[in-house]
């Protein structure tokens, strides 16, 4: 017992450490910053020594993740709360089998082949609440659908358990304030899933604007997917039936308001509807409006205003709600305007001067010149933060105190920027003026009415 002490309070002392560093050296400084002294661990470290994961959901997500965080020595995934017990595989892209069985599974089998034998010792939970009474646990992976992650972050941060978050941070700005000033009040780790920062296309494209490859930048457009897409194959099963066996489907709905259970708004689906998450305005938006923050250094800020062009906005009580098809401008206090559109490719296109550009997407880079894209930068010039494993990044910020690569403050900022455009299309408006120092709409109560929603009252923090 006193060995395991002795790690969480080191952990959590070195998080502590970091707490007090300046926004602007999270994520847009040239080199990261100078990190707390680091504890030596072996390639394995003793079971009292590693780093204790307990995931909060596992569906979808938790699948594409939990790879990397089992890989890492560092750490013992030893838990694993879902209100699903387990749901069978439909066969399709989007969603895979999920529930806390498939997860205990996922987790012992790594483990046991790992060892050369059997291994059972990761506990399963309905209520992640419970996990967390139980648990000896360091830190949490939230993988949640986006209405739940507000509520486990704060629970989380107020029993000092470092947080991985999945994007997008926040059901709404509100949350995502209330999320950041708990992040920071508890002093931990926090790391969001926004794993675009890691990956070495946008961290090159963002230091290649940064240091003016493409001279003065003029523009800058953004595409997102747009419509509703049926990730389930259960978009035609809008009626209410019975809530699966397994499924506690008042827990799932936790803080959003009670509802009957619709399969259509199930599995991966629910990114429909403004009950649950903001559509692909938020799901997308998250990865590539983060990117075009880093890219301006506007890390710590935000736009000044936000111009919607056309959007497609189906009928409040439709079962898919959120915004299907879109075009806005971005505009930051510079004048610089970045237009979102589901009609772009999908990816972010950097223009400047002489023709220069920039496009790039998970699949790479490419530049007109092309010739500039064999450019390197030089010594002197502004460097990035460089992750090379997101997972990992989150790890190495718990045992050594120094800021991951996204922060909540970073990721909270570019969030909003999707949450704005939803409440300015949802409220039929052309223009909303934001002020980034207040959080707040200028001169329209009705914008700012939508910056928060209530938690339905069992479920509220």
């Amino acid at each position: 017992m006193s060995r395991s002490l002795d790690r969480r309070d080191f952990l959590r002392h070195s998080a502590t450490l970091a707490a007090g560093l300046s926004l602007a050296g999270l994520a847009g400084c040239a080199t990261p910053p100078r990190k707390a002294a680091v504890r030596a661990t072996p390639a394995r470290p003793a079971p009292a020594d590693r780093v204790t994961l307990g995931l909060v959901g596992f569906g979808t997500i938790a699948q594409d993740t939990i790879g990397n965080f089992l890989a890492d020595p560092r750490v013992q995934v030893v838990a694993v709360a879902d209100p699903v017990r387990e749901l069978p595989n439909y066969g399709y892209k989007g969603e895979r089998t999920g529930g806390r069985l498939v997860g205990r599974r996922t987790v012992e089998a790594h483990y046991a082949q790992q060892a050369g034998g059997k291994y059972r010792g990761c506990r399963v939970y309905e209520d992640f609440r419970d996990m967390f009474d139980r648990e000896d646990l360091d830190g949490i992976v939230i993988n949640t659908p986006d209405h739940w992650h507000c509520a486990v972050a704060v629970h989380a941060a107020r029993r000092r358990l470092h947080i991985y978050g999945q994007k997008p941070l926040a059901l709404t700005v509100g949350e995502g304030r209330r999320m950041a000033q708990e992040v920071a009040a508890a002093g931990i780790t926090w790391q969001t899933g926004s794993q675009q920062r890691s990956s070495v296309y946008f961290r090159t494209a963002c230091e290649f604007v940064r240091n003016g490859r493409l001279g003065k930048l003029q523009s800058v457009r953004v595409g997102l997917p747009g419509g509703h897409t049926d990730w389930s194959r259960l978009a035609s099963r809008t009626k209410a039936e019975r809530v699966p066996r397994g499924v506690d489907y008042d827990l799932w709905l936790g803080p959003a308001p009670e509802r009957p259970y619709i399969p259509a708004l199930f599995q991966l689906n629910w990114r429909h509807n403004f009950a649950f998450s903001g559509g692909m305005i938020t799901d997308w938006g998250a990865h590539h409006l983060d990117i075009v923050q880093w890219a301006l250094g506007m890390d710590a800020g935000g736009p000044a205003r936000i111009e919607i062009r056309s959007a497609v906005l189906p009928p409040a009580d439709a079962v898919y709600n959120t915004v299907s098809a879109y075009d806005f401008d971005v505009v930051y206090p510079s004048g610089l305007r970045v237009n979102v559109s589901d009609k772009h490719p999908n990816g972010i296109r950097f223009e400047g001067e002489d023709g220069r550009s920039l496009f790039v997407n998970r699949g790479g880079i490419e530049t007109t010149p092309e010739e500039l894209r064999r450019e390197r930068i030089q010594e002197g010039e502004i460097r990035l933060y460089e992750s090379k494993l997101h997972e990992r990044n989150f790890v190495d910020g718990i045992y050594t105190g120094a800021p991951t690569i996204t922060p909540i403050e970073v990721s909270h900022r570019a969030i909003s920027i999707s949450h704005l455009a939803n409440i300015a299309i949802r409220l039929g408006r052309s223009t909303l003026e934001w002020d980034p120092a207040t959080e707040r709409v200028v001169g329209d109560e009705a914008a700012n009415a939508l910056l928060t929603r209530p938690m339905r009252r069992a479920y509220a923090v």
